[in-house]
């Protein structure tokens, strides 16, 4: 019973640690007419094992098992794709495949439909 609580605060604090590291990725891209600072994208997104450059580059299965070895839950998922959707609109970065594929994934792997995902989906296709 220790063991299996232990687990638990262990992983809470794990969920916690990533979306630390998504709120502070969001808040970098999601502040209108700002260019992004590329030195703190660069700083948050090592805390995953990525870079600005590795992230344009990692095949999207890898990038979606990263994902799943880093314990995203399927919350965390969505918003690191929203992530992905609103930094490809800073060129050179287009990511949007990779963003559809991480919201395809959470819809299909999930078992449960998500009219806000399907949404998503709908929105970046229409915008591409």
């Amino acid at each position: 019973m220790k063991n299996k609580m232990l687990n638990k605060g262990l992983r809470d604090k794990e969920s916690e640690r990533i979306d630390n590291v998504l709120k502070t990725l969001h808040s970098l891209v999601f502040v209108p007419s700002k260019k992004f600072d590329s030195d703190q994208l660069e700083e948050a997104l090592k805390d995953f094992g990525l870079t600005i450059e590795s992230l344009g580059v990692i095949p999207i299965n890898d990038l979606i098992l990263l994902l799943e070895r880093l314990h995203f839950d399927w919350y965390q998922k969505e918003q690191f794709a929203d992530f992905l959707v609103v930094f490809s609109k800073e060129k050179p970065f287009d990511l949007i495949e990779k963003s559809l594929a991480i919201y395809n994934y959470i819809q299909q792997e999930s078992k449960t439909f998500s009219f806000g995902i399907f949404n998503k989906i709908a929105k970046v296709k229409a915008n591409k």
